[in-house]
C-alpha cells in the first residue's frame, strides 16, 4: 500500500489493487487503529469511518483538501 505521506501521526495512503475497473482518486487515512476513506472529487467529503470522532474527521478532512494536488499526482503515478 503506497504511503503519499504521514502528517501529526497518520498515515495517508492508497490500497495497490483500487477495485476492478479502478476507483475514482481517494486516499484513506490511518491512525491508532482507527481508519477512514476520502473522494476527492467533485470536492472532499469523507467516503468511510471508523474510529475517527468529527472533530478528528474535520481536520483530516482540511489536510485532504489542502494536499489533493500532491494526493492526485502519487495516485496518477502509481496506476498509470
Amino acid at each position: 500500500m503506497p504511503v503519499v505521506f504521514r502528517h501529526i501521526g497518520y498515515r495517508f495512503f492508497f490500497y495497490s489493487n483500487e477495485g476492478d475497473p479502478l476507483e475514482p482518486v481517494h486516499i484513506h487515512v490511518f491512525k491508532d487503529g482507527a481508519e477512514a476513506k476520502f473522494w476527492l472529487q467533485p470536492e472532499v467529503n469523507v467516503a468511510y469511518n471508523s474510529g475517527f470522532n468529527a472533530r478528528t474527521l474535520a481536520m483530516l478532512s482540511r489536510i485532504v483538501a489542502d494536499r489533493s494536488a500532491e494526493i492526485e499526482s502519487a495516485w496518477h503515478d502509481y496506476f498509470a
